[in-house]
């Protein structure tokens, strides 16, 4: 993934709307790219810290970071989990739909 198409994203990240293929390349672009790690500092600066300022309440800015940066793992774990187990009840099904021909064809 490119930078440009990095900083197109941010917005959709911030409001957690990636799917997961795109999430998925946001946070590998994420880790290997200091500057989009640096924009994406400063946009959740911005937009959470405007809020916090309306809200009259603290914001810690590394925190909030490693929120996004967890539950975005979260996501990305939770999708690969909901995969397997499609690939395992593809399997089951059919490895019965096999058992069911081998039954009714002997």
């Amino acid at each position: 993934m490119d930078c440009g198409r990095f900083e197109k994203m941010i917005p959709a990240f911030l409001n957690d709307t990636l799917e997961y293929q795109d999430l998925k390349q946001f946070l590998e672009h994420l880790e290997n790219c200091s500057e989009c790690r640096e924009e994406l500092t400063i946009q959740v600066l911005i937009l959470e810290g405007m809020a916090r300022l309306e809200e009259g309440s603290a914001f810690d800015l590394q925190k909030e970071m490693e929120r996004r940066m967890e539950e975005a793992r979260r996501r990305i774990r939770f999708h690969r989990m909901i995969g397997y187990i499609n690939i395992t009840f593809l399997g089951a099904a059919l490895l019965a739909v096999l058992i069911v021909f081998w039954v009714f064809t002997r």
